[in-house]
């Protein structure tokens, strides 16, 4: 592997959870396995080349919090070599708060299995309606090069190689909200060496405990 183009394809146990999600606030629980989240990286990835005109090098800002659809987005546009960046970004994806100037805007309503708002959203695609229809297999025939920038964030930048020369982590990992740089290293780190994460919203830290109790997780 010298790229993290088809990073989820590629985990050693690919129907094992890779991504489990907790809203603790609506009950909601979400787990992806590998599989499903390389189905879904195709999908959004394919959204991105067809319907949004990205290409290598496109910067990308990741306005959604700690989610499932995070980890997806990080993994598309490294799929597609897109830059994940915090600034001056060419397209963004934002929760519902739409919270973006972007030239390009897409914005998810984060509601069970990612379906879309009750009305759309002025101004900003609805990721929902957009991204489920497009084709199960990647269709992108440009690869990202090993030296391309993979993330651009707040004073920490890496090439796809510097992040696949993070070293993997075979545990299962429960995580509070935090940072897209955080997720960026933890998600490279699991697919490496067989994690997986475990997302939470809306919980304390007693939440967080039972968590990882019934999900057999570290903290």
């Amino acid at each position: 592997m010298t790229t993290l183009a088809g990073l989820a394809e590629r985990v050693a146990r690919p129907s094992a959870p890779l991504v489990t999600y907790y809203d603790l606030g609506t009950g909601e629980r979400v787990e992806l396995s590998g599989t499903t989240c390389a189905n879904w990286v195709a999908k959004t990835a394919n959204f991105l080349l067809d319907d949004l005109d990205a290409e290598n090098g496109t910067r990308l800002r990741i306005g959604l919090p700690s989610h499932w659809l995070r980890i997806i987005w990080l993994l598309s546009a490294w799929q597609i070599g897109a830059v994940v960046t915090d600034r001056d970004a060419d397209i963004a994806v934002t929760g519902p708060d739409l919270d973006a100037d972007e030239p390009r805007r897409v914005a998810s309503a984060l509601l069970p299995f990612g379906v879309r708002f009750p009305e759309p959203p002025e101004g900003f695609v609805d990721l929902g309606a957009a991204v489920p229809g497009q084709p199960d297999i990647f269709l992108g025939l440009e690869t990202p090069d090993p030296s391309d920038t993979a993330v651009d964030l707040a004073g920490w930048t890496a090439s796809h190689r510097d992040l696949l020369a993070v070293p993997g982590d075979d545990r299962r990992l429960v995580l509070a909200g935090g940072d897209l740089a955080r997720d960026a290293r933890l998600l490279v780190a699991a697919c490496l060496g067989g994690g997986s994460l475990v997302l939470t919203r809306n919980g304390t830290d007693a939440d967080l405990d039972k968590i990882a109790a019934q999900e057999h997780a570290v903290t």
